[in-house]
């Protein structure tokens, strides 16, 4: 099996992550990560999918998401070709003696301390999954306390815009 990561837009509609989430759960797919969010356009949003599936079974998945109403267009983003980022905030213990070791940690993997208590820092860092996951095994001896961790976010490399054609048809069709 391969992680593959799909950038879906939607129109901004109820029902549309709906649709797509019980499309993979019917297919017996287990999506490993889900974004959604508003893109440039109002009436678009954009769903960042990472499922870990062979390519065949994603294949046919990617033919019936296109038949869905909602959806505008479908692209695979290759790891190579698209930035690919993630977003952790931990809590972590800390004290008087271990704050300082702490703020190093944070520093070397170029992330924020967003919240300083007697007991605990809480930390903002984004980038890949295995940067992240790095940082919190340096940060698992102090003491995790608490953790959320968004899901991947990707968009293609250069000028070129997966909304553009795109949009362009659907407002003629409108």
């Amino acid at each position: 099996m391969a992680k593959h990561t799909l950038s879906v837009l939607v129109e901004n509609k109820p029902g549309a992550l709906a649709r797509i989430a019980a499309l993979f759960s019917r297919r017996g797919f287990n999506i490993d990560s889900l974004a959604v969010g508003s893109t440039e356009h109002p009436d678009v949003s954009r769903m960042t999918i990472v499922v870990n599936v062979e390519d065949l079974p994603l294949e046919q998945v990617t033919k019936q998401l296109n038949k869905l109403v909602n959806v505008i267009k479908i692209v695979e983003l290759d790891q190579s070709a698209a930035i690919q980022r993630e977003l952790v905030l931990v809590k972590v213990r800390a004290d008087n003696e271990t704050r300082s070791q702490i703020v190093e940690i944070v520093q070397l993997f170029r992330a924020k301390t967003v919240d300083v208590s007697p007991e605990a820092v809480t930390i903002e860092a984004t980038g890949s999954s295995d940067k992240l996951e790095a940082m919190l095994r340096m940060l698992e001896p102090y003491g995790i306390k608490e953790l959320v961790q968004s899901g991947l976010v990707a968009i293609g490399r250069g000028a070129r815009s997966i909304t553009d054609r795109s949009l362009r048809a659907l407002d003629r069709s409108a």
